[in-house]
């Protein structure tokens, strides 16, 4: 099933096309795109005819950094519903994870991370789709500058990272990457994202109004999930909030989604999974994250996995990784590349 996109993800391209001389809607069409459907936010596109569009809009316009200023040009109310809950959490981490948790109700293609060691947090950035080479640059840099224009709206309107990664070469003119991402950037990296201290990760959210988050929260779990997105991947996010809570059951997880149990297995086998399997996973991938943050109680990461004793939980740990956390945790303190 083809992956989709939110039209927000495209919210100022036509004035940024027009400001560089050049018609929108011809462009829009050739990726097979209604240039209608752009002025409604609930509208959803194939990620792929996204990708492809940015890539014929720089082309077209003669601006390499095409993505890069739409990046610029964005808000973080463009991630619609999800930005609003965003901006209401008490701290820059808790927004960023809540926003890798549910990024299925905006790119269903986009995948993000955050991984920490040594005072360090790197937050990544990646589609899952098979491009043709050289056809995601553009795509890519509006990925990274969101993340860096949403870090800090967060933080501080003078907020810099660490460091920029990009996966592609440097361009001829750095202008542009220049005065939207700093001129910390390193090309020609294994990964896309961000680079900041941890304590910025801490810091309180500027945005945030306490009184607000309860409502916010609620809001975004009454949202429905996009219909034609895959089944699984919404089930991997359901599985993740509910885990900490003690009911994380395929029972639970068919009413969150009002469908039947059958459905949900069904679903699950297309992509050769099970209910079981797929809460091993995510398990697995939570555990990581949550153990490299050296802060974190052990006796909590058991809760947030859903064990109901810190003995079970590394037990199971064990069995996963071949080791206990507390042991795999020490060998990641002296090896800062075993991160997540």
């Amino acid at each position: 099933m083809e992956l989709l996109v939110r039209t927000t993800s495209l919210n100022g391209y036509v004035d940024l096309v027009r400001s560089l001389r050049a018609d929108p809607l011809p462009l829009v069409r050739s990726v097979g795109l209604d240039p209608a459907v752009l002025a409604d936010p609930d509208q959803w596109f194939p990620v792929t005819a996204v990708v492809e569009l940015l890539e014929r809009s720089a082309e077209a316009t003669d601006c390499p950094d095409f993505g890069l200023r739409l990046a610029e040009i964005g808000r973080l109310s463009n991630l619609g519903p999800l930005g609003l809950v965003a901006r209401e959490e008490p701290d820059v981490r808790s927004a960023l994870e809540l926003l890798i948790q549910y990024l299925h109700l905006y790119n269903e293609a986009l995948r993000a991370q955050i991984t920490e060691a040594n005072g360090l947090a790197t937050v990544t950035v990646d589609l899952e789709l098979e491009t043709a080479p050289g056809r995601r640059r553009q795509a890519m840099e509006l990925l990274v500058g969101v993340c860096h224009r949403i870090i800090r709206s967060l933080i501080a309107p003078d907020w810099s990272p660490v460091s920029v990664s990009l996966a592609h070469s440097a361009p001829a003119d750095l202008t542009t990457h220049h005065r939207v991402l700093g001129t910390t950037i390193a090309y020609d990296q294994d990964f896309a994202g961000i680079v900041l201290y941890t304590a910025d990760l801490d810091a309180s959210n500027t945005l945030a109004d306490p009184l607000l988050r309860t409502y916010a929260r609620q809001f975004l779990q009454s949202l429905p999930a996009h219909r034609g997105s895959p089944l699984p991947q919404h089930v991997r996010g359901i599985v993740e909030a509910l885990l900490p809570t003690g009911r994380c059951t395929i029972e639970q997880v068919a009413r969150t989604l009002d469908v039947d149990v059958r459905t949900v297995q069904r679903h699950l086998a297309r992509t050769g999974d099970t209910y079981s399997s797929l809460l091993e996973a995510v398990r697995a991938d939570l555990a990581q994250r949550y153990v490299a943050r050296l802060d974190r109680p052990l006796t909590e990461v058991a809760e947030l996995l859903g064990f109901s004793a810190l003995g079970t939980f590394s037990r199971w740990f064990h069995t996963r990784f071949g080791s206990s956390p507390t042991a795999w945790r020490a060998a990641m303190r002296n090896d800062p590349k075993r991160r997540g």
